[in-house]
């Protein structure tokens, strides 16, 4: 079915304009006529007028509060030209002042006491915090506001990868907005099927692990054997920060694919003694960097245990992203040194004329080794030996080399199977060869495992050692 995304996403836009025109009445004499969309160079300087109006005109918190507003009604009216213009403008212009913060650090260098050292301090925690981001700090206090300004960072990010200074103001919003999504703040909140159709659209948009392909798999997902929670902010009532689903089974499940058959029958949750957490979707680009999924699962954990007692185990069914990527790596690199010697004798029985890690490249090349059973054999204990190898004992910076290894194990779980074929689908070969992994949180052990891995040591059951070991 075709997304939604783009249509909520212009249903949002026309709802934060609306919001900005409603605080701006009355205040058109300020900017006059509407700038054209694509910013053309003779339109630069009544931009730059606007922005220093914002920046320095006079009046009260209503008055900054009303120029705030207008400047976001200037911005959405721009094309995407116009706005990349803008935010160069917001970004190069408006930047911290290299001769403040000089001046700072000379005057924290020369305090003599701890008074003069605190104020010095201020200073430089002033001179450090660009106008840019004091003036968008300010759209807290707008209806729409903070939505505004996380899809702002979102354009920020995107633009950020070529230019120093724009990646430094979304780098001074991400610290601003990781104040404003303290997990303090945050809403959790249980979808089911009854939940406004806008919200439903929503999770099918954002939902970034395991596609949903039509009304009929969101409904599976949200049956009586099934939760999906999320995070909201108070400020953005109708949009999900993050959402995970969770099917209420018996048993760790190790296949997707079964775990989201929409003929299988509906269990009774009551009778369930395992949580699977499936998939996990961030929703807002705009709060990359800003972490909160972890208290997501620990939250969705305790509500499980109050609603369901006889739920004892909580644990992943999760996607490998980074394995393929780098196996074809490692086998470039190593060749046959990857291997064990018994791996490449029994690889020779299944190619023509291939060896050790060559067979493996030519095998894995085809989609159709995972239903030729002598080819699948082999492969097997190869690949689930490899595969451990790299959830435990790849690492960078002491930190595991799998992003959703890096999210589970921070968040204090540990790996507690590999599964084979676990998702054969397309996407699942590409990235994992077909594996799966639970990750298990143990509610008694998680600080302590987080406690390990921020220590560089990556907690694993005693198969998965094993496997690592063969």
């Amino acid at each position: 079915m075709t997304s939604p995304l783009s249509g909520f996403v212009d249903r949002a836009l026309d709802r934060v304009a609306r919001a900005f025109r409603d605080a701006t009445t009355g205040a058109r004499e300020v900017v006059g006529a509407p700038l054209r969309p694509d910013l053309p160079d003779d339109e630069l300087p009544r931009l730059r007028r606007q922005i220093d109006v914002c920046l320095e005109g006079p009046g009260g918190e209503t008055a900054a509060r009303v120029r705030a507003a207008e400047l976001g009604r200037t911005y959405i009216a721009l094309s995407a030209e116009g706005r990349r213009k803008f935010l160069t403008i917001l970004a190069r212009e408006h930047g911290p002042d290299p001769e403040g913060i000089t001046n700072a650090i000379a005057h924290w260098q020369a305090a003599t006491d701890d008074r003069r050292k605190a104020a010095a301090e201020a200073e430089l925690r002033a001179a450090l915090e660009s106008p840019a981001a004091q003036l968008l700090a300010r759209f807290n206090s707008l209806p729409e506001g903070v939505k505004f300004i996380v899809d702002l960072r979102a354009e920020l990010l995107k633009m950020g990868r070529k230019d120093p200074a724009i990646a430094r103001l979304a780098e001074d919003l991400r610290r601003l907005l990781s104040t404003w999504f303290d997990v303090g703040f945050l809403d959790l909140r249980h979808i089911d099927w009854r939940a406004p159709a806008a919200l439903l659209e929503k999770l099918i948009a954002y939902e970034a692990v395991h596609a949903i392909g039509s009304w009929r798999d969101l409904k599976n997902r949200l049956d009586s054997d099934r939760r999906c929670f999320a995070f909201f902010h108070p400020r953005m009532p109708d949009e999900p920060l993050i959402f995970v689903e969770v099917a209420l089974v018996d048993g760790m499940a190790d296949n997707v694919q079964r775990l989201l058959d929409e003929e299988a029958p509906t269990r009774d949750a009551r009778a369930a003694n395992t949580a699977i957490f499936y998939s996990i979707s961030n929703c807002q680009e705009g709060l990359a960097g800003v972490s909160f999924g972890n208290y997501l699962i620990k939250r969705v954990a305790e509500e499980l245990k109050r609603e369901l007692p006889k739920v004892s185990v909580f644990a992943t069914l999760s996607p490998i992203p980074g394995f393929r990527p780098w196996l074809e790596a490692t086998l470039e690199a190593d060749g046959d040194a990857a291997l064990l010697p018994a791996e490449i004798e029994t690889l020779a029985a299944v190619t023509d004329g291939a060896r050790g890690a060559a067979a493996i490249k030519l095998l894995l090349a085809g989609r159709e080794w995972p239903d030729i059973r002598a080819q699948e054999h082999v492969l097997k204990p190869i690949l689930m030996r490899l595969c451990a190898r790299y959830l435990v004992r790849e690492t960078r910076n002491g930190k595991a080399l799998d992003r959703v290894a890096h999210f589970h194990l921070g968040n204090g779980a540990r790996i507690e199977r590999l599964n084979w074929l676990g998702d054969p689908s397309a996407n699942g070969l590409k990235q994992a060869c077909g594996l799966m992994v639970n990750y298990r949180y143990k509610l008694e052990d998680v600080d302590a495992n987080h406690e390990a891995y921020a220590d560089g040591k990556i907690v694993a059951s005693n198969e998965v050692k094993r496997l690592v070991k063969a």
